[in-house]
């Protein structure tokens, strides 16, 4: 792959049946692995059980994860998956990933952080020797995702070809779904302030746990509030307002604020091991199983899911 020969590289691989699948991965790794470079494979389940077969024997000399469970939320998959692989390598030596993100089954809430997740790819491995090769399933996904595929990857591979993608604008792709999160009327709402952050989590975990909510899910609900109302207290003009409701199988809170975010990868880079603050929403993206985010001159909205 001529891509493989720059310092980063950011192809998406579009398929249309298993083999097409297979004759674009399994070289790769192959490849890869001659060469002595770390791999690692985070797909969908059924393409992980593909890839698994496929490269038998060697198999285990690849980091193997199903990207259902590790990367359930998009705003987790660069700094729990990605970055993870990539920075436990030697310094210097190239890697390679297998990453794929977006299949038919994500909802219509999950997409717009998918894509921005692939366009933030460009962004958090600029210069480093790294690799990540995003397949695409050309029969079960609608051509608007295609088309937000050849914007956020500098090269596009068909029918076992490489080419540069015209439509390339992985910053154009973070802009258009920065998408303004409608208020939910009927929600639990709560204003709070610096006083009243402890009130806040209580208010959320009582309603967490009315829906439904127990055991570890409903002490990521409490970490989350209380890290994005800290935020909001902290950075986002010292106050905001707290929405927490029930929704289709999910526990959904929402901080406002009046803050705004300039940092694209905010919540997106691993905590350098010396690092004092700065992790609370990286620890949001972690913990939640869906975060959207909207930033503008009005402010900042994060909104979480837990699956009850």
């Amino acid at each position: 792959m001529s891509a493989a020969a720059e310092s980063f590289a950011h192809p998406a691989l579009f398929y249309a049946d298993e083999q097409e699948y297979l004759d674009g991965t399994l070289p790769f790794i192959r490849e890869g692995l001659a060469a002595g470079h770390p791999v690692a494979v985070a797909v969908p389940g059924k393409n992980l059980a593909l890839i698994r077969d496929g490269l038998g024997d060697i198999a285990g000399a690849v980091r193997l994860l199903d990207m259902r469970e590790a990367g359930r939320n998009p705003g987790r998959i660069i700094p729990g998956v990605l970055r993870a692989f990539a920075d436990a390598q030697p310094a210097g030596r190239r890697v390679r990933i297998v990453g794929e993100p977006v299949w038919a089954g994500r909802s219509p809430a999950e997409y717009p952080a998918c894509a921005q997740h692939e366009a933030l790819i460009n962004a958090a491995f600029t210069g480093r020797r790294v690799t990540v090769l995003c397949p695409y399933d050309v029969r079960a996904l609608d051509e608007r995702v295609l088309a937000d595929a050849r914007a956020t990857h500098p090269t596009v591979i068909a029918a076992g070809r490489e080419r540069d993608s015209a439509a390339y604008d992985w910053q154009g792709v973070v802009g258009r779904y920065n998408e303004p999160l409608p208020v939910v009327p009927d929600a639990l709402c709560f204003a709070f302030a610096a006083e009243t952050l402890p009130a806040a989590r209580h208010t959320a975990t009582r309603a967490g746990a009315r829906w439904g909510l127990a055991g570890t899910r409903l002490a990521d609900l409490a970490l989350v509030t209380a890290e994005l109302t800290t935020n909001s207290v902290v950075h986002g003009g010292g106050s905001g307002v707290l929405r927490v409701w029930a929704e289709d199988g999910h526990v959904v809170c929402e901080v406002r604020d009046a803050g705004r975010l300039t940092d694209p990868l905010a919540g997106r880079r691993p905590a350098a091991r010396d690092q004092r603050g700065g992790r609370g929403l990286l620890l949001v993206n972690l913990v939640a199983d869906l975060v959207r985010l909207h930033t503008g001159e009005e402010g900042t909205t994060v909104r979480c899911w837990f699956t009850r």
